[in-house]
């Protein structure tokens, strides 16, 4: 299990710094007027230079895609019920994005911003988790049906 963690981590990593990257390049594209802005610039700002800030984007959103790799081994625990998978990686994934959400300033540093910052993390959670969800559900209905279907 721990191995499985380790691995599913090291997966992690890169897909989060992946998607960090893809992300500031949209951002650059929508709102960059042909510049390209590796980080915010409240981040920037806050380190007092670009490239700290950027270095510290680097390694933390290849620790959140760390975490959320090593937290999806959560799935595969066969003896748990789907609420406990649920509610585990939920609370996992919750802990490991507040303080990276805070630390790159993706959120206003105040009460609003942490309440609307885990609003809409909830909401994008429920949103896939109910995609998955029914997905799932239909593949079931599926094998179901065909196992019907030659007994």
């Amino acid at each position: 299990m721990k191995k499985k963690i380790l691995v599913r981590s090291l997966w992690g990593a890169p897909i989060g710094l992946t998607i960090c990257t893809v992300v500031t390049i949209i951002f650059s594209l929508n709102y960059g007027n042909g510049e390209y802005y590796p980080a915010s610039h409240v981040l920037i700002a806050a380190c007092s230079s670009e490239i700290q800030a950027v270095i510290l984007q680097t390694v933390l959103t290849m620790i959140y895609g760390a975490m959320w790799g090593g937290a999806s081994v959560i799935w595969e625990m066969e003896n748990w019920s789907l609420l406990k998978m649920t509610l585990s990686h939920l609370v996992i994934c919750s802990i490991a994005s507040f303080p990276i959400a805070y630390f790159l300033h993706w959120m206003p540093h105040n009460l609003l911003g942490a309440f609307s910052f885990f609003g809409l993390f909830f909401a994008i959670y429920a949103a896939i988790w109910l995609s998955k969800y029914r997905a799932i559900k239909k593949q079931i209905e599926q094998i179901n049906s065909k196992l019907k279907e030659n007994s």
